[in-house]
């Protein structure tokens, strides 16, 4: 057996012990991971499935003070010299406050039934309090409403990471405060625009900035304290159950459900220590939020008692939390290997690499989870540099699915980050081959999940149009649309016109 072969086995047996050991191992003579094009000739997906893309406001709006905004911890983060890759800002970005009618045309002309996207909160209350802010509000709106016009379902999160900088001095998610705050706004939201939006999602990868803003500082607003990240997500789960009765007050119409990052875990051994602290990744990063939204209670996350006191947590809070949702939504990218560190003497804490790359330190990440987490490098990378495993959204959806019994599930984001640009040999094209690889695959595999009886309803590509991401600013390139920043043009790529014939036939050997 060669050592390509010896890998995919070792890592595939290693992840069947946690995630089910229904082996899908790529042949001797594929890449790692990858999958039989037979399984893409015969993928289908069910009528009236849900084909859309995702955004998140900061990256795509612009018009960062404009008619009333205030400023968000984002705005102050990127205006910082030395936070972001090339000294860009998220101030124009793809300018989609003004050219948003732009966008849904080309979403419409690749066919999308759903866009989801997200709300500004210092654009809407710019103190984080108080009255809406009645121009932030029409745009909304009228946002809502050219996406109607063009057949596109409006999808809102409600927070994608933007806090208003007024809450952040007045102590950020850390502040239990926040809570009645943040389900304040939404109820705003619901009332404003529940008679046309009736899928909600409260938060955008709660774990990512509760740990990457608070507990490692490597988000804004830089605040590197543990005590600080549980805090603050206990403060973001107060939130999203208050949040979700905020908008079901204000909307009949409303359904309620999530936005969570997640990874499968698969052990890095088949040790009972290693298949625990997967078991320990699992619940902290992926279904935290979840499990106290579901039943009203943390996950086993940590090694012995949860931190309670450390975590904010007072008599009667698991009654608050329990709040189930309507549909479970969660993004895919890749997948971690996942090693116990309960006899670590150093605990560093990680921090963020890149989109959706977590860097654990040589130890454990911390001594409550004990365990450390990587991304692998078996498969290909992107140029975002994130290993493309099809195969773990299978694993993560049909895992969820036995979780939680089988809820409806969309899958609110997923994507790659190549660098690909106009051609001009090709009249302009954007040949964007690998992305079209990336989505058939994972595709595939999502489509094997749903004949497997997994409820999906929607698949969200990340993103629409190219746009800021986030500390890495203009260096990653996400879209199915190219936007040329200088003038903000759009070029739909080779893999948009692809997802737009996907998106019509359910099929993907398109």
């Amino acid at each position: 057996m060669n050592r390509r072969q010896f890998v995919t086995s070792s890592l595939a047996a290693a992840g069947a012990t946690l995630l089910g050991s229904d082996a899908h191992i790529a042949a001797a003579d594929q890449i790692p991971g990858s999958v039989p094009s037979s399984a893409v000739q015969q993928a289908r997906f069910p009528e009236g499935f849900l084909w859309g893309t995702a955004t998140a406001a900061y990256q795509v709006e612009g018009a960062w003070k404009e008619d009333g905004k205030g400023e968000s911890i984002w705005d102050k983060f990127t205006h910082t010299v030395g936070k972001v890759k090339g000294g860009t800002t998220g101030d124009v970005a793809c300018d989609q406050y003004n050219l948003c009618a732009q966008d849904m045309a080309l979403a419409k002309r690749l066919n999308q039934k759903s866009y989801r996207f997200s709300i500004s909160w210092p654009r809407v209350q710019p103190s984080g309090t108080g009255a809406p802010n009645v121009k932030g509000m029409d745009h909304y709106s009228r946002l809502v409403d050219v996406m109607l016009e063009n057949g596109v379902r409006p999808f809102c999160t409600i927070y994608h990471w933007d806090l208003p900088q007024a809450l952040e001095d007045r102590g950020g998610w850390p502040n239990r405060d926040l809570a009645s705050y943040y389900a304040d706004y939404a109820g705003i939201l619901a009332k404003y625009l529940g008679d046309r939006v009736t899928v909600w999602a409260p938060f955008n990868m709660p774990w990512s900035f509760t740990y990457m803003g608070y507990g490692v500082g490597t988000f804004p607003p830089c605040r590197a304290h543990f005590g600080d990240f549980l805090k603050a997500a206990h403060t973001v789960t107060l939130a999203q159950a208050e949040a979700l009765r905020s908008i079901k007050a204000a909307s009949s119409k409303a359904t309620v459900g999530s936005a969570y990052g997640m990874c499968p875990a698969y052990p890095k051994t088949d040790s009972e220590a290693d298949r625990a602290a997967a078991a320990r990744y699992h619940a902290m990063n992926n279904v935290f939020f979840l499990e106290a939204a579901m039943k009203g209670h943390y996950p086993k996350a940590f090694v012995g008692e949860p931190p309670y006191e450390l975590m904010g947590f007072k008599p009667g809070d698991e009654k608050i939390m329990h709040a189930p949702l309507d549909w479970v939504g969660f993004h895919y990218y890749t997948r971690r290997i996942v090693s116990d560190a309960s006899n670590a003497h150093a605990f560093g804490g990680g921090s963020f690499g890149g989109t959706e790359i977590e860097i654990d330190p040589a130890g454990g990440r911390d001594p409550y989870t004990r365990f450390r987490a990587v991304m692998p490098t078996e498969g290909p990378l992107t140029e975002s540099g994130l290993e493309v495993w099809p195969r773990g959204i299978y694993d993560l959806v049909t895992q969820i699915s036995r979780e939680y019994d089988h809820p409806i599930i969309e899958i609110t984001e997923s994507g790659c980050g190549y660098l690909d640009a106009p051609y001009d040999k090709e009249n302009g094209r954007v040949p964007d081959a690998r992305r079209i690889e990336f989505f058939r695959e994972e595709l595939a595999e999502l489509a094997r999940a749903i004949a497997d009886g997994a409820r999906v309803r929607a698949f969200h590509a990340w993103s629409l149009i190219d746009n800021f991401e986030w500390a890495n600013g203009h260096t990653e390139r996400y879209g199915l649309i190219y936007v040329d920043y200088r003038d903000q043009k759009r070029t739909i790529k080779d893999s948009g016109f692809w997802y737009g014939r996907v998106s019509a036939s359910n099929r993907l050997d398109v």
